[in-house]
């Protein structure tokens, strides 16, 4: 059966919306449960729109877009927490089957739209990308620090892992996101927020 272009555009978005049902591991700022994958997406988004000032020559589209497209594919593959060295091993593997499943159900010039945005996601190196992914290490480090370290302490994670996890904000960031994320690192040490050795 072949199905309209609206027909496979309306199956996609009905799709994505299991991303709603695909927990995290790091919580609410409010600490009442895990954030889903849909709400860190939003989230991302509004980091873009709020600081893109900070980020000289942006395309902001489509870095919103990066954002909001980048983890749907996990709507197959699940959420791979960060610090799980053994789940991060085939992790590539999962996210590009998961990443052909799901943008296949778009018309063609979509689906590659999509999916181009995806992988220039996860090589990080045009402006756009960069951008999105100094904010996915951003909002989850910052809503821990905000929650005194509940997940860093619960999960074992160290202050080396977070530094080494958030090495692309030192090494791409602008200089004031950089100052600020390293103030928040250096704050949430001294207090012990992360796990000890």
């Amino acid at each position: 059966m072949n199905l309209t272009r609206l027909e496979q555009q309306m199956d996609f978005l009905i799709k994505i919306d299991k991303l709603k049902t695909v927990f995290r591991q790091n919580y609410l700022v409010d600490g009442s449960r895990l954030e889903n994958d849909s709400e860190h997406s939003w989230h991302l988004a509004m980091m873009v729109i709020v600081l893109s000032e900070y980020f000289e020559g942006l395309d902001i589209l489509k870095t919103l877009k990066m954002t909001l497209i980048h983890d749907i594919i996990e709507i197959y593959a699940g959420d791979t927490f960060a610090y799980n060295e053994k789940a991060n091993l085939d992790k590539e593997y999962r996210e590009k089957k998961s990443a052909e499943k799901i943008f296949s159900l778009l018309p063609f010039e979509q689906a590659t739209e999509f999916s181009e945005l995806w992988q220039e996601f996860e090589k990080m190196e045009s402006k756009e990308a960069l951008c999105a992914a100094i904010m996915d290490r951003l909002q989850p480090l910052t809503l821990d620090i905000c929650l005194e370290g509940k997940m860093c302490r619960k999960y074992g994670v160290t202050v080396e892992k977070v530094l080494k996890r958030n090495e692309i904000i030192f090494n791409n960031a602008p200089e004031i996101i950089k100052k600020y994320i390293y103030d928040k690192i250096n704050y949430a040490s001294k207090m012990q927020y992360f796990f000890r050795k």
